[in-house]
């Protein structure tokens, strides 16, 4: 009798490891909802679309997009953060989160513990676009020109605390100079009136600025990442333009709630980092115009926080309000 006891509960501590194991390698095993804090059709949501699409077939299970907009993304990202911690309520969101934690310290969540950075799929930057008629050449005309009138010329942004609007306040505090912020409802709009000449200069979403500067609407000055774009390699950069330090990119990536099992972040980020090795996927997304930069978790997450920090300082420099 002591030996059958014995030897049952040898079975047992073998088989629990074992079962459990089982349980984690399971993992997708049902469908994996995707949050998206943007409206179908813009940038976040197109590239969003792209990774659900061919990570659902890596996991083989469908990934389902949900679009939550609102209160610039965080309402999607409040679900995710409140949501149980097991890989099958993820996150897909944009640098806006970065601005939105750093500059709404009344959110429901919060986004420096509640949230795990993942995986990174793309950094794309800004593209600094004026008047067809502008008397800006480059950007040391625009600056030269700002400097004559401070606080007389405008800018445009998609809205308040959005990328765009974040990458001409990025501008103004680097260089010291003033300039009027104009809100609009969307890229669209504030690129028509930059055409019209309503507004001066605009940091535009690539996917808004670029197609009308390759069908000479307007002029391009300079994007903003820190290399150059390759979808447009003739541009100089920000740095390059004789702004010291300039560098911004619209980054997009996946998150979940922290808490989920290393071993689930470990299989989302493989998988998402192997798709984007794929031509396909590259092809997709230079014809999107978005920058594909595939960064593990370690990557995702150090540019996430800095982000958070360095917003903060340009947030309360320009006394941004986003509550």
């Amino acid at each position: 009798m002591f030996k059958k006891l014995i030897k049952n509960i040898a079975i047992s501590v073998v088989v629990v490891p074992v079962l459990m194991g089982s349980a984690w390698a399971a993992y997708p095993d049902k469908p994996i909802k995707m949050m998206i804090g943007y409206a179908p059709g813009s940038s976040t949501d197109i590239v969003g679309r792209m990774i659900a699409n061919d990570l659902s077939i890596a996991l083989k299970q469908p990934i389902i997009i949900e679009n939550r907009g609102g209160a610039a993304g965080s309402l999607a990202a409040e679900a995710v953060a409140k949501s149980n911690p097991d890989g099958y309520t993820i996150l897909f969101a944009q640098n806006g989160l970065a601005i939105n934690v750093a500059a709404n310290p009344k959110l429901p969540f919060n986004g420096q513990k509640d949230l795990l950075p993942v995986v990174g799929v793309a950094a794309t930057p800004h593209i600094l676009i004026v008047n067809n008629n502008s008397l800006a050449k480059s950007v040391a005309d625009l600056i030269a020109m700002l400097k004559a009138d401070p606080g007389k010329l405008s800018f445009g942004s998609s809205g308040i605390g959005n990328s765009d609007h974040m990458a001409g306040e990025l501008f103004l505090a680097t260089t010291g100079l003033q300039a009027i912020h104009v809100p609009y409802k969307g890229g669209a709009p504030a690129a028509t009136d930059l055409m019209g000449g309503q507004i001066d200069f605009y940091f535009a979403g690539m996917p808004v600025g670029l197609p009308l500067y390759k069908g000479d609407k307007v002029r391009a000055l300079a994007v903003t990442s820190k290399g150059r774009f390759s979808g447009a390699p003739e541009l100089v950069t920000m740095q390059q333009a004789g702004v010291k330090g300039y560098d911004m990119a619209l980054w997009q990536g996946v998150f979940v709630a922290t808490g989920t099992s290393p071993d689930i972040v470990k299989q989302l980020n493989a998988s998402t980092l192997k798709i984007l090795e794929t031509p396909e996927m590259k092809e997709r997304f230079q014809k999107a115009g978005v920058q594909i930069a595939p960064m593990n978790t370690q990557q995702f997450s150090d540019l996430y926080f800095s982000d958070i920090a360095r917003w903060k300082v340009v947030i309360e420099k320009a006394k941004i309000k986003l509550d």
